[in-house]
């Protein structure tokens, strides 16, 4: 029934203006540069899992540094 009012319904007669078509662009382009910041947001933690290590390797996690550790020695 549902399926059958819709294939009836009637025209709409609605107008796009031409501004339209650039708010479209917009809001794609917006949301592709979400996206890219996302990526790059993450993208350590995204290619630490794509990354293949060998089975029984250990995993490095870093620790901060002691009071004889000087940071700033690396």
């Amino acid at each position: 029934m549902v399926l059958s009012l819709l294939m009836f319904a009637p025209s709409a007669f609605a107008y796009l203006d031409p501004s339209t078509g650039s708010m479209i662009l917009s809001a794609v382009v917006g949301l592709f540069a979400t996206a890219m910041l996302a990526v790059k947001t993450y993208w350590y933690k995204i290619k630490s899992f794509f990354r293949q290590r060998p089975p029984g390797e250990p995993v490095a996690i870093d620790k901060p540094p002691t009071a004889t550790e000087n940071p700033a020695d690396g």
